[in-house]
């Protein structure tokens, strides 16, 4: 079975990768996705390598960055109008917060991103370039990971090339009005969503997400263990119960806070001194690895369910997690052998000070932590399942 898988990057991010790496842009189609995977940013490469490994042809596309897209195009022939330099793309008058995250995992902002003009779909150009690829490819099955910019408009003309299997990937409350019956099967690692479109009559199967053990590999050697508590991720105004948290953890031990500042935030705020910058992929990995303690705290919308990407990057990492208490957790989880769990901000508090006074319990549950997911939830597990969802589609067809 060939396999494509669609996917996106924060713009930010893109402007960190290409800033980085001066006339990155100008290098070949290979070059740059290699670069890009290297970064071990987000789930680089981690979905096609574990198809591969098991003898499925596989691929990415990273359909919103339009350097390594018209390399592509060039490459084969296409005629494409010059890419703006990174820098230019990436910083046109849009807030911080929303360049981080409108993305194809944030659809409820779509109302908003047409309001400051960032298109919720691919213009012309990068839709015939993305057409082309798949045409090119001709792939059996299609992994749709970016339901913003690729959308189920698009979704039905994809599925006229060769009438691959279509399977969506989508991480927070779907937009409604949508045409999710375009695609075969869609996953979530919220069973909530797995209902949601069971109930339009879309066929819908949990598929958590998870982390890729040659991270480990690629990593340089682990630093020293000198930040008691870190928290790496998005502050946002739907991060409410995150931010408060975060303002209590701050008014009582030396947090760092790796992430974008948020514009919203009063200026009273303790977490205004905790800002650290952001860190992405290797260096964000590096970051979990230096701290005694790492704290998580799902975005508000995903109610009683756990299942965000901090939990297997953390617990992969070998580092201590303190995370919120959901109902779901023990599935992933043992609770307190595998991880710490907060049930409130007080309860939270008391675990991080239990955390820092006693060295052997925490590294006893991080070591735990670490063996479970390296035993249950790896991209390797998750490509297995995904496998099984395409052929029973297969089998329906």
């Amino acid at each position: 079975m060939r396999i494509l898988v669609l996917n996106a990057d924060y713009p930010r991010f893109l402007a960190w990768l290409y800033r980085r790496q001066p006339g990155l842009e100008n290098a070949s189609y290979d070059a740059q996705m290699a670069a890009r995977n290297a970064s071990l940013f987000g789930v680089a490469d981690f979905y096609s390598r574990n198809f591969a490994a098991s003898g499925h042809p596989a691929a990415e596309i990273h359909v919103n960055n339009p350097w390594l897209q018209s390399a592509w195009a060039r490459e084969h022939g296409m005629k494409v109008q010059p890419a703006q330099p990174p820098g230019a793309a990436v910083s046109r008058a849009l807030p911080g917060w929303l360049q981080r995250t409108v993305t194809p995992f944030k659809p409820l902002l779509r109302p908003l991103a047409r309001k400051v003009g960032l298109s919720p779909r691919l213009d012309s150009e990068a839709e015939n370039i993305l057409l082309a690829q798949i045409e090119e490819f001709r792939p059996d099955l299609i992994i749709n990971q970016d339901t913003f910019h690729v959308n189920a408009g698009l979704v039905r003309r994809i599925k006229g090339i060769g009438r691959p299997i279509l399977i969506g990937q989508i991480g927070i409350a779907p937009s409604r009005g949508e045409d999710w019956p375009a695609y075969d099967l869609m996953m979530s690692q919220m069973a909530a969503n797995v209902n949601y479109f069971r109930s339009l009559g879309v066929r819908a199967e949990v598929n958590h997400l998870a982390f890729e053990p040659a991270i480990l590999d690629a990593l340089p050697a682990a630093p020293a263990a000198d930040i008691d508590v870190s928290f790496v991720g998005t502050v946002s105004a739907d991060h409410r119960l995150r931010i408060a948290l975060l303002e209590a953890v701050a008014g009582r031990y030396d947090l760092k806070l790796f992430g974008s500042r948020p514009q919203a935030l009063p200026d009273a705020s303790p977490l205004h001194r905790c800002f650290q910058g952001e860190v992405w992929g290797a260096d964000m990995y590096q970051v979990l690895r230096r701290s005694r303690v790492t704290l998580n705290s799902h975005i508000d919308f995903t109610g009683r369910e756990a299942g965000n990407m901090r939990l297997f990057e953390a617990t992969g990492a070998g580092t201590f997690l303190l995370t919120d208490f959901k109902d779901n957790l023990h599935t992933l989880f043992e609770p307190d052998r595998d991880v710490a769990v907060w049930h409130g901000v007080d309860d939270c508090l008391a675990g991080i000070d239990r955390a820092l006074r006693d060295e052997q319990s925490r590294a006893d549950i991080a070591r735990a932590g670490q063996a479970r997911t390296m035993a249950q939830h790896t991209y390797r597990d998750r490509t297995r399942e995904i496998l099984g969802f395409a052929e029973q589609a297969q089998a329906r067809r």
